[in-house]
């Protein structure tokens, strides 16, 4: 790995630092862990000819050069732990990552998290391969509702949490207020005396210091590097020196990678023993009953983004493990020898939060089925949705209410929509219904439902008051409402979950102006509010096949707001718009311009046609009424009717 450790020696473990990066989304993980790649040497600069030659992703590239957000900055590529193609896109984490850096002779493996709710799961699950946790805090939002769910497992698991208060550089920095909140906040989950004692570091992470004093207005940051955090990881973390490497090998998998040369890898932390090449190994699951086994072909650690191949690994080492048949997510690795009587025992497992979104998915079935995709068989959905639940530990799947359906549950509509565009870049062609609550019965009430609440969090001040009046309007109930002097607020609500899927999506963003952000995550299972009027007008749905044009198109706009485009095929029963009144109204968008030899005396009239409103696959599950359904496909996203369009509604069978 360096010249410290070399591939057949063992790290010894009091020179081992496991640590995760957690926080509120967009509050600096990701670039963060840029600047600690950068400073401790593990990615290099590129020249200026690699510059050049270097061919960013297209989300990247839209990005101004010189920008954190840009592909290149001073050099360095920038976020590099962000390697899925939708992470790069959408400018989030999607799925936790493990790199490694040496700094001052000691291994530090550092776990980078997504911050959204929706993959709270990758959280959950990758906490017990570390032994202590840097919270990143944004300076002038302070704790946000991600926040205080990463931190509240964090604590939950006994960790002593060090504080990152990003963004210090900035004129709006509140860092008295954000810290005092803090304090509140380790005080309202039940921190221990000794985890609230907290180290607090000021830092940004786009200029690359952190210190422990807020920086000065008139002088700016005393430092000029990331050292200081280096310093108190090294400090602060403790060493896994509690896993005894003397007894048998043991690991539980927390994620499974696929290489194309040795297949599948098992990744996780060792829990005791040591692990060599050629080892015998069994997998065992959470009931202790044997699964899998194989002989270790591969063992590989991490520096940076590469993999690095060792001979030999002991406890408190993060390792992935290539040759075992048959393994998973949650699965203990063993040596099937030196147990005594009892034999191999599985590892405790991190219990994960239950999902509270659930959707429809089939085959699709609308009459432009098969023209777009390659993989169109609820067969061929079936085994690619079981494989992905293998490894996305927070989707649940179920069987649907017919033999050719499934329903899948997830953390939120965010969540669901990234696995659907996955398989529709894939070549999959789908039919999604809409979104619902996953309700459970009542266990002290017979006959009463319980619906998941969401702790919803609204930061923006000029229009809140909208914002609040929708909220409400949608079973919301106010639980504060806090001001500062510079004009921010940040309005706290518990909402139903089935009532912020259709507004969040492209209705809030309406109500701000683009001005204001909106964050929620679970809170609790509460008695059903009643029915929630979205108050969605009537749609405009098509009553031809064929074509669309833009002399049929015209008349229509004073109808209501299109979904479509000239030029686009449609068919009966498909949405096209969105009506100004609440009724469906059928219409006709394939009609065509008359040509006769009759000449007219006054010209034709120009034809005026506005913006379409486009909707991406997670604002159109959002939008999508309870009587329609989502067709997904790999070029487009369509809505259409379950009655009156599709084989299915026309013909009962296919």
């Amino acid at each position: 790995m360096s010249r410290s450790f070399s591939s057949s020696s063992l790290v010894p473990t009091e020179k081992i630092r496991n640590i995760a990066i957690i926080a509120h989304v967009d509050h600096g993980k990701t670039t963060l862990v840029d600047q600690l790649l950068r400073q401790s040497g593990t990615i290099k600069q590129l020249s200026a000819t690699e510059q050049v030659l270097y061919t960013p992703t297209p989300a990247s590239s839209a990005a101004s050069t010189g920008t954190a957000d840009s592909a290149i900055d001073n050099g360095f590529i920038t976020r590099v732990m962000d390697s899925n193609d939708l992470e790069r896109e959408r400018g989030i984490t999607i799925l936790s990552k493990c790199t490694s850096i040496i700094y001052n002779g000691s291994l530090i493996n550092i776990v980078d998290t997504p911050g959204h709710a929706d993959f709270g799961g990758e959280v959950e699950r990758v906490l017990s391969m570390v032994d202590g946790v840097a919270l990143v805090v944004d300076a002038t939002e302070g704790p946000m509702t991600q926040t205080r769910f990463v931190l509240s497992k964090a604590l939950n698991r006994g960790l002593r949490p060090l504080v990152v208060l990003n963004k210090a550089d900035r004129p709006s920095a509140r860092p008295a207020q954000v810290e005092s909140d803090l304090f509140d906040l380790f005080a309202t989950l039940g921190a221990t005396d000794e985890q609230a004692d907290y180290p607090l570091l000021y830092a940004s992470a786009k200029q690359g210091w952190a210190q422990p004093e807020p920086p000065s207005v008139d002088r700016g940051p005393t430092s000029t590097s990331m050292a200081p955090l280096f310093d108190l990881i090294l400090a602060h973390v403790p060493p896994p020196t509690h896993l005894d490497r003397t007894n048998p090998f043991s690991m539980l998998t927390v994620q499974i990678e696929s290489d194309p040369y040795v297949g599948v890898l098992y990744l996780g932390r060792i829990h005791s023993g040591v692990l060599s090449v050629g080892d015998a190994l069994w997998a065992i699951d959470k009931e202790g009953n044997r699964v899998g086994e194989g002989r270790v072909k591969k063992i590989f650690a991490r520096k940076g983004l590469e993999r690095i191949e060792k001979d030999r690994a002991g406890a408190g080492e993060i390792v992935s493990v290539a040759g075992i048949r048959n393994g998973g997510i949650n699965v203990t690795l063993v040596h099937a020898e030196g147990w005594g009587e009892e034999g191999p025992q599985p590892l405790p497992t991190t219990p994960i939060d239950p999902p509270t979104i659930s959707i429809l998915v089939h085959a699709n079935d609308s009459p432009l089925a098969g023209q777009e995709g390659t993989k169109l068989t609820s067969q061929m959905i079936r085994d690619r949705i079981y494989k992905e639940a293998e490894t996305n530990v927070a989707l649940s799947v179920l069987p649907g209410p017919t033999s050719e359906s499934l329903e899948l549950r997830g953390r939120g509509v965010l969540h669901l929509g990234v696995l659907l565009e996955t398989l529709r870049r894939e070549g999959f062609e789908l039919g999604v219904g809409p979104p619902k609550a996953v309700m459970i019965p009542d266990p002290d009430e017979k006959g009463r439902m319980l619906e998941p609440i969401e702790e919803c969090t609204v930061v923006k001040e000029e229009y809140a008051g909208s914002v609040v009046q929708k909220l409400t309007m949608r079973k919301g109930e106010m639980k504060s409402y806090e001001a500062d002097e510079d004009g921010w607020v940040k309005v706290v609500m518990d909402i139903p979950a089935r009532g912020l899927i259709g507004y969040m999506a492209g209705e809030f963003k309406n109500d701000v102006h683009g001005q204001g952000t909106i964050n929620h995550i679970f809170k609790a299972y509460e008695p059903y509010r009643g029915a929630i009027d979205t108050g969605r007008n009537g749609a405009l749905i098509s009553m031809a096949s064929g074509e669309s044009s833009g002399y049929a198109i015209a008349p229509l706009q004073a109808r209501g707001t299109m979904f479509i485009h000239p030029g686009e095929q449609v068919y009966p029963g498909m949405v096209i718009g969105e009506s100004s009144k609440p009724l469906d109204l059928h219409v006709n968008p394939t009609l065509k311009k008359q040509l006769t030899n009759i000449r007219s005396v006054i010209a034709d009239d120009k034809i005026v046609l506005s913006p379409p409103r486009v909707m991406g696959l997670e604002e159109m599950l959002a939008y999508v009424a309870e009587d329609e359904v989502v067709e997904v496909t790999p070029r487009c996203v369509r809505l259409r009717k379950v009655a009156g369009g599709g084989r299915r509604a026309k013909g009962g069978k296919k």
